[in-house]
């Protein structure tokens, strides 16, 4: 992976992130926030996988359903956010819609992408942290405000 920093300004800062191929996506982005101590932010991707795992909330059970991608797939969206989590570690939060070759999608809950062959992701970090609290009544964590 390579990455530049675009922009600072006034306590935020703006990167542009470049997956190279076989990379797997959600830890590569993982990664850097934490090498950057990056605690809050937003982010947005294009590019393709091989494969990757996406899911669906299943709020009945509060468990999420995995949905396996194995074929080769365009990301036509990819964005969500980092948030600091209970344990005081940076926390993403993304969701991805995928394209195929015959113009089908499936979209869902992003838990791993195998890059090829390029990710771009534009990550803005502000300059508040985040936090996400673990909510026992839904099962997940949700950002929380106060």
């Amino acid at each position: 992976m390579k990455h530049k920093l675009l922009a600072s300004d006034a306590g935020e800062r703006t990167y542009i992130l470049v997956l190279d191929e076989g990379e797997e996506a959600f830890r590569c982005i993982a990664d850097f926030v934490e090498r950057e101590g990056i605690t809050a932010a937003s982010l947005t991707a294009i590019g393709a996988f091989r494969a990757a795992m996406i899911a669906f909330f299943a709020y009945e059970t509060k468990s999420y359903e995995k949905i396996p991608v194995e074929v080769q797939s365009e990301v036509l969206s990819l964005m969500g956010d980092v948030a600091v989590d209970d344990k005081g570690k940076a926390s993403l939060h993304l969701h991805a819609v995928l394209g195929f070759a015959d113009g089908s999608t499936k979209g869902g809950h992003f838990l791993e992408g195998y890059v090829r062959p390029t990710l771009e992701v534009v990550l803005r970090e502000t300059p508040s942290a985040l936090r996400r609290r673990h909510n026992a009544d839904l099962g997940i964590a949700l950002i929380d405000l106060a």
